[in-house]
């Protein structure tokens, strides 16, 4: 590893992607992500790359289209209703098989909401907030030291696979300060993009980006190779960490932030002497079914621990298939559960 520096959790994420080769960005202003342009607006010229203040959240996810057709490494980000807007553009792009990185660093809602965090955006992220049959792979960093790591790691799988790759943090995540070690040299996957439209000069054919199938025999077979796509990624590419799963009475699942204070409940329960296991999924998606089916019958009862109504408590669910009683919960508007409280809850079940 290389410098060692105090930052905050948003610039962290910009200076991440300068280093993972990130040479075009667009965006719009929006609490609690708004340091990550500021950030850029400095730096990006610095390295020769672009950084454009877009007029709005539409016009900003549909220059990353233009930029990455190109061939460019391209982000944006943006908080929670910013991402909603954003959605149509994300599903041309996604139709199109192009890279690129989204940063959603989530506040609460509905509606406006508020800028504390939150994690009310699963479904949005996971599920397809857009439009038609479209997956991106969504990682879920649970500190500074992993919103750099997984923001290169989100370049070089957006390239590989022609894919948008998204980091979904919260405010927690984006507004504080943490020591974060940068490594001295990334290890960039370096992909030959044979189909950006880059001019031919009379040398080859030209090249087509569109997401515009209107014949549905063509239209299905894109379709088709999107999901087998979606299938090696979910064989090659999701990421989890399990912790003290072992004989545990009860395992936690959680993600971001969240999991953070679930590891100081184990510690909390050790001293009652009660066994808690920790599921962090560390994509979002490809969801880890694995460690879910493969403790699901250790445990007296899974409890899925998060900062909305019950969002990745379905993929729990689904992954268990009723091998297992599943509880659930969480806090919105910005509330935070606070380790007691986590602690009653898992006293609560064991006591059922």
């Amino acid at each position: 590893m290389g410098e060692r520096l105090l930052m905050k959790g948003n610039e962290v994420i910009a200076e991440a992607a300068i280093r993972a080769g990130c040479r075009f960005y667009a965006g719009y202003p929006i609490t609690p992500q708004t340091e990550i342009a500021h950030y850029l607006a400095k730096r990006m010229p610095e390295v020769g790359g672009t950084f454009i203040q877009a007029e709005s959240e539409v016009a900003a996810i549909n220059m990353l289209y233009g930029a990455s057709s190109a061939g460019a490494r391209v982000m944006t980000s943006s908080s929670s209703p910013g991402i909603s807007l954003k959605q149509e553009g994300i599903s041309y792009i996604s139709g199109a098989e192009l890279p690129a990185v989204v940063v959603n660093i989530v506040r609460c809602g509905p509606g406006l909401g508020g800028i504390l965090p939150a994690q009310c955006d699963y479904f949005q992220a996971v599920k397809g907030g857009g439009h038609g049959d479209y997956k991106m792979v969504v990682l879920a960093p649970c500190s500074v030291q992993e919103l750099y790591e997984l923001t290169v790691e989100a370049f070089n799988i957006a390239d590989k696979y022609r894919i948008i790759a998204m980091i979904m943090g919260d405010g927690i995540l984006g507004q504080m300060m943490e020591a974060v070690e940068f490594r001295e040299k990334e290890d960039i996957v370096t992909v030959e993009k044979s189909w950006a439209v880059t001019g031919t000069n009379m040398k080859r054919d030209n090249n087509t980006i569109t997401s515009i199938y209107i014949n549905p025999e063509v239209l299905e077979k894109h379709n088709l190779k999107l999901q087998q796509k979606y299938r090696q990624i979910e064989e090659n590419e999701t990421r989890v960490e399990v912790y003290n799963c072992e004989n545990a009475d009860v395992i936690v699942a959680a993600f971001g932030t969240v999991a953070r204070i679930v590891k100081n409940v184990i510690k909390m329960a050790e001293k009652e002497g009660i066994k808690v296991g920790l599921i962090r999924p560390i994509t979002l998606w490809p969801f880890p079914s694995e460690p879910f089916r493969k403790y699901a019958g250790v445990p007296k009862a899974f409890l899925t621990v998060e900062l909305n109504a019950g969002q990745m408590l379905e993929d729990v669910k689904i992954a268990l298939n009723g091998k297992n009683e599943t509880y659930f919960y969480g806090r919105m508007g910005g509330m935070i559960p606070t380790q007691q409280e986590i602690l009653d809850k898992i006293k609560e079940i064991l006591n059922k």
